[in-house]
């Protein structure tokens, strides 16, 4: 009887797990559309490289521009390199 009850647990535990989110965010591209469907459910389309690009898709439509905030494209100046004692020539 306990292992029947353990494996019914067990069973119910698996298929009431929630399902794992996609990444909504693409990191290729650096501006998103964040629309809102009637039905629910919104979602991002990340495919615009400058606001005014991605305002003009959302114009009438319930949606609104947002910076990706994954953005993999951004470069980050290299620091310079800390040396301990000066180099002789």
């Amino acid at each position: 009887m306990r292992i029947q009850t353990l494996a019914f647990l067990t069973i119910a535990a698996v298929l009431t797990a929630a399902p794992a989110r996609a990444q909504t965010y693409d990191p290729a591209y650096p501006v998103c559309l964040h629309v809102y469907p009637w039905g629910g459910g919104d979602y991002y389309e990340c495919r615009y490289t400058t606001l005014p690009q991605c305002n003009a898709s959302a114009s009438g439509r319930a949606a609104q521009c947002v910076i990706n905030p994954y953005f993999a494209g951004v470069q980050v100046p290299a620091r310079a390199q800390y040396r301990r004692h000066r180099q002789i020539f």
